[in-house]
């Protein structure tokens, strides 16, 4: 059975794919008006999990709002953004290695060597664990054609 699901999950992730073939115009994945559907990225370091953020803490960058769930969470992103940003600009990260550009569950995450990672769901990120090296690397060359296009 999870042979069948590991075939078909890239079918199933391509049925949700975003419908641009470049990230110009939306790099960052926004959702209700927010990067990472407003869940505070710098929690993911700080407490291990995903804390939604807070409308009272937000700041702008790279085109999108991001909110945070403590002030000192919004400093910390201000003073150093590229450490936390998630990679493929929120996006998942096992459709990435497909070449997919497909949305994201900011509860279904991944801190690994220091950088986020994000998937679809909970049970896609347990198939990307399975083969996460492979998978990043495949993601990482995708997204970098995706993002020069």
């Amino acid at each position: 059975m999870r042979k069948l699901i590991n075939l078909m999950l890239p079918l199933l992730l391509s049925l949700t794919v975003i419908g641009c073939t470049s990230l110009s115009d939306k790099p960052i994945y926004n959702d209700q008006g927010y990067a990472v559907t407003g869940y505070d990225v710098v929690a993911y370091f700080t407490d291990n999990k995903a804390v939604k953020g807070n409308a009272e803490f937000q700041t702008e960058y790279q085109g999108s709002q991001w909110l945070f769930s403590t002030k000192q969470h919004q400093q910390q992103f201000e003073q150093s953004p590229g450490r936390y940003m998630p990679q493929y600009g929120g996006y998942c990260a096992y459709a990435m290695s497909s070449g997919f550009v497909v949305s994201s569950d900011p509860q279904a995450f991944t801190v690994f060597e220091d950088k986020l990672y994000l998937n679809y769901s909970l049970s896609v990120r347990e198939n990307w664990l399975e083969n996460r090296d492979q998978f990043i690397k495949e993601a990482d060359e995708y997204w970098l054609k995706k993002t020069t296009k």
